[in-house]
């Protein structure tokens, strides 16, 4: 199952709707790098407001692609962690710390528009502004 990413600028949003077979991560992880890479993105928000369950594995790559869109140039924020989501985290001793976190979607495109200001980043492309 292919997860959609969508573009806003040169911000990435990309919303996981269902749970994600560990296949289903790995191509979503890969197809999100290569966006970023591709449109050279300022930044991400990966919205998982309907997941009602992360597990280790799903927390870890959700992490480690943060991490990687860090790594390239981005920034990375998480939007939605349920509650039993944040709760089940920290009692299996995982964490997001690739990314800020922000209670939901606007909060999120608030925080990247900000950080992407402070580095002095363009939030859309030139021709975008005409």
């Amino acid at each position: 199952m292919r997860i959609p990413i969508l573009n806003l600028g040169r911000i990435l949003l990309v919303s996981i709707q269902v749970d994600l077979t560990d296949s289903d991560a790995m191509e979503f992880q890969s197809d999100l790098v290569n966006r970023v890479a591709e449109i050279e993105a300022l930044g991400v928000a990966i919205d998982i407001t309907a997941l009602d369950v992360v597990d280790s594995y799903m927390a870890r790559v959700i992490n480690d692609t943060a991490y990687m869109v860090r790594l390239l140039g981005a920034e990375a924020v998480i939007c939605g962690v349920q509650p039993f989501v944040a709760m089940t985290l920290i009692e299996m001793g995982r964490d997001l710390l690739g990314a800020n976190c922000a209670f939901n979607l606007e909060q999120g495109m608030e925080i990247l528009q900000e950080r992407i200001a402070k580095r002095g980043d363009a939030y859309l492309d030139e021709d975008e502004n005409e």
